[in-house]
C-alpha cells in the first residue's frame, strides 16, 4: 500500500535560497535519521540488549530510524489532518458505523502491523526473524522511534499488545484458541485488532462506578450500558468490565469481558459507536462512546477478579505511556536543537545565546532521564518475568512512577521546544503544535497524574513495601559503578534513602495525602539520577550521561535559594559538554563535574 500525500508542502525541505528570504527560517527534523540523530539510544541498545539480538535487531531499528523521519513522518501529518469519519448507517438505511480512516493512516497501520508486527514482538517467535519473542528493551525501542513520527497509532498497537497478554494469561483454552491466532496474525486479511474499554459516565478514575450490566442469557453473556471513552472505537476485539447481575458493588463485583465487533456467523455485534470524540490531540485515531444493547461477550477468568486482570493490561499500557512520552520529549529536543542551530537572532545563532541554551537543558534533561529510565524499567521487566521477586516488586513501583513523571515533564518539554522555534512552533505546518496537543493525553489515559501517584505512594509503597525492592536495585546499580566520583555517589546515595523516607512518610499518614505528587517525583528523580549515573560508567557509554545525572539531582532534587545570589557567572563547563553534541569520555565528565 502507498499513499502520495496531498500536503507535500508541509513536507518539502527549506529552500536553501530564495527571493522570499525563506532561508532566514529554521528548518525541522523531517527527512532525518532519528536513531542516528540519538546517541542516547544508541547507547541504551548496547547496554540493554544482548548482543545477539542487538546485532539481529541493529538494521531493523536502523530502518525505522530512517522510517520515522522520513516516510512515517510524512503520513503522520497528513493523518493528523484527516481525522476518521463516522458512517453511521448504510445507504440502504441499515445500522453499519463503520469509521472511514485517510489512505495516510492506513499505510501506518501496514507498517505497524505488518511489516514490524509490533502487537506480535512480545508473544511470539518470527517477528523480524527473530526466533523468540523480542525482548522488552527492543520492542520498547522500536516503539521509541515510530511515536517520533506518529502518536495516535501507538495506542492501537499498545492495547492489541495487551490484549493478548491478558487472553493469554486469563482466557480459557477454548477462548484462546479462538482468538489468539487472529490476534497474532500478520495477515491483514486475518488479524484482529484489540483494545480497551473502561471509561462510563459514572466511572473514570472511580472504576467501582462502572454500571454496565452483564447478564447470562441462553447460555451466553450480554452486556448493557454504555462506554464513554473508547480509543481505537472499531477494534476487531475490546476487552471491558461489566457487572454481572447480582454480583456486589464496587470493584469487587466486576469481571472481565472480551466483547467481539462480529460474530462467529459474520454479523455484526449488538452494539453501536454512538459518535466519535473531537479531540484535542490524538486525531489521527478515532476514540468514540459506544452503547452496548445485549452484545454478546466472553467471560476471561475469575468473574469475581475483573479489576485485578484488567489492571495487569492498564500497567503495561502506563509502561508504553512512559515510553510514548519519552519519545516525543526526543522528537522535541531534535526540533528545539534543529530550530536553534539553524536560527540567527540579534547578530548570531541563537543556540549561542545563554537564556536560550538553559532552555535547551531544561528540555534535554527530563528527554534523556525519561529514556534511562524506560530502558531499565525493560531491563527490571524482563527479569522480573524470568522468576526475580525483587525486580517484580521494583517494577510494581516504578511503572506508576513512570507513568506520573514521564508525561507530565512531556507537556513541558514539549511547550519548551515549541517556544525555541518562535511564532511557527505555534503554526500547524510545523510539528511542534502536535506535539504539544499530543502531549496532554498522556496525563489522561491510564490514570490521572493523581491516580497514579496515590498508587505508588499509597499502594505500591504502604501497601506493597515495594521501596525496599526498589532501593535493592540502586544500590546494586551504585555498588557496580565503580568509577563513579566520590561526592557524586554520595549524593546520589542520599537522595534515594531521603526520597524513599519522604515517600514512607507520606503513605503512612492519611492526611499528608496531598504530598503524593512530590513523594513520587522525587522517588522517580532519584531514581533516574542514579541509574544515568550507573549507564555512565559502562563501557561504551558517553560519559555525558554522568553529566545529565548530576543536572537531574541540581534541577529536581537538590536544594537551592531561590533569592540567592548567582553562584558563578557564565555557562559551567558540564553544561557545555551538554550541548557540544559530541560524546565525552567519563573521566572528561568526572573532571568537569568536580575541577579535577
Amino acid at each position: 500500500m502507498s499513499f502520495e500525500p496531498d500536503y507535500a508542502d508541509y513536507v518539502s525541505p527549506r529552500p536553501a535560497r530564495s527571493h522570499q528570504s525563506s532561508q532566514h527560517l529554521a528548518p525541522d527534523c523531517a527527512g532525518l535519521d532519528f536513531l542516528a540523530l540519538d546517541r542516547g539510544l544508541q547507547d541504551m541498545l548496547r547496554l540493554y540488549l544482548p548482543a545477539d539480538a542487538h546485532a539481529h535487531l541493529l538494521p531493523h531499528l536502523e530502518r525505522m530510524g530512517k522510517l520515522a523521519g522520513g516516510r512515517l513522518n510524512t503520513l503522520a501529518i497528513v493523518a493528523d489532518k484527516h481525522a476518521p469519519v463516522l458512517h453511521v448507517r448504510t445507504r440502504w438505511g441499515e445500522d453499519a458505523d463503520w469509521i472511514e480512516y485517510h489512505p495516510a493512516y492506513q499505510e501506518m497501520e501496514h507498517i505497524a502491523f505488518g511489516d514490524f508486527q509490533f502487537h506480535a514482538m512480545s508473544h511470539r517467535g518470527g517477528v523480524l526473524g527473530w526466533k523468540e519473542p523480542l525482548p522488552a528493551a527492543a520492542k520498547y525501542a522500536f516503539q521509541y522511534l515510530f511515536v517520533q513520527a506518529e502518536f495516535g497509532q501507538m495506542c492501537p498497537i499498545s492495547v492489541s499488545d495487551t490484549s493478548i497478554h491478558l487472553i493469554r494469561k486469563y482466557g480459557s483454552a477454548a477462548l484462546q484458541e479462538k482468538l489468539l491466532p487472529r490476534l497474532l496474525s500478520s495477515d491483514p486479511g486475518t488479524m484482529w485488532k484489540g483494545t480497551q474499554f473502561m471509561t462510563e459516565k459514572a466511572g473514570g478514575s472511580d472504576v467501582g462506578a462502572i454500571e454496565t450490566v452483564a447478564r447470562e442469557e441462553d447460555g451466553e453473556w450480554r452486556l448493557y450500558g454504555e462506554k464513554w471513552f473508547c480509543s481505537h472505537t472499531d477494534a476487531d476485539i475490546a476487552l471491558l468490565l461489566a457487572r454481572p447481575e447480582g454480583a456486589v458493588d464496587g470493584t469487587r463485583g466486576l469481571a472481565l469481558f472480551a466483547l467481539p465487533r462480529t460474530l462467529d456467523d459474520g454479523s455484526r455485534n449488538a452494539y453501536r459507536i454512538v459518535r466519535l470524540k473531537d479531540k484535542l490531540g490524538t486525531r489521527s485515531m478515532a476514540s468514540g462512546e459506544i452503547r452496548l444493547d445485549g452484545a454478546v461477550a466472553y467471560l476471561v477468568g475469575d468473574p469475581t477478579q475483573g479489576l485485578k486482570q484488567m489492571m495487569e493490561q492498564v500497567n503495561l499500557s502506563r509502561l508504553s505511556h512512559a515510553v510514548r512520552a519519552a519519545a516525543m520529549m526526543r522528537r522535541c529536543l531534535n526540533e528545539a536543537l534543529v530550530a536553534a542551530r539553524h536560527r540567527r537572532a540579534f547578530g548570531r545563532e541563537v543556540v549561542g545565546h545563554a537564556l536560550l541554551r538553559r532552555q535547551l537543558l531544561k528540555v534535554m534533561v527530563p528527554t534523556e532521564a525519561a529514556l534511562s529510565m524506560v530502558m531499565a524499567t525493560a531491563d527490571i521487566m524482563a527479569r522480573a518475568g524470568k522468576g526475580d521477586k525483587t525486580a517484580a516488586l521494583a517494577l510494581r513501583l516504578l511503572t506508576p512512577l513512570l507513568k506520573l513523571r514521564t508525561c507530565r515533564d512531556n507537556i513541558e518539554v514539549a511547550t519548551g521546544a515549541m517556544e525555541v522555534r518562535g511564532g511557527n512552533g505555534y503554526i500547524e505546518d510545523f510539528v511542534n503544535a502536535r506535539l504539544v496537543r499530543d502531549a496532554h493525553i498522556g496525563v489522561l489515559w491510564e490514570g490521572t497524574s493523581n491516580i497514579n501517584a496515590l498508587d505508588a505512594i499509597q499502594r505500591a509503597v504502604r501497601k506493597d513495601g515495594a521501596q525496599h525492592a526498589l532501593l535493592a536495585l540502586m544500590s546494586a546499580r551504585l555498588e557496580q559503578a565503580t568509577h563513579l566520583p566520590a561526592d557524586l555517589r554520595a549524593v546520589l546515595q542520599r537522595s534515594l534513602s531521603r526520597a524513599i523516607a519522604l515517600a514512607e512518610t507520606v503513605a503512612g499518614d492519611a492526611a499528608l495525602e496531598a504530598e503524593v505528587r512530590r513523594a513520587a517525583s522525587a522517588l522517580y528523580y532519584a531514581t533516574a539520577a542514579t541509574i544515568l549515573a550507573w549507564e555512565a560508567t559502562q563501557p561504551g557509554v558517553d560519559g555525558r550521561r554522568l553529566l545529565l545525572a548530576h543536572a537531574v539531582l541540581e534541577h529536581y532534587l537538590l536544594p537551592r535559594d531561590p533569592l540567592g545570589s548567582p553562584e558563578s557567572k557564565g555557562e559551567s563547563e558540564a553544561d557545555r559538554l551538554l550541548l557540544q553534541g559530541e560524546p565525552v569520555s567519563l573521566e572528561a565528565a568526572g573532571v568537569a563535574l568536580t575541577g579535577r
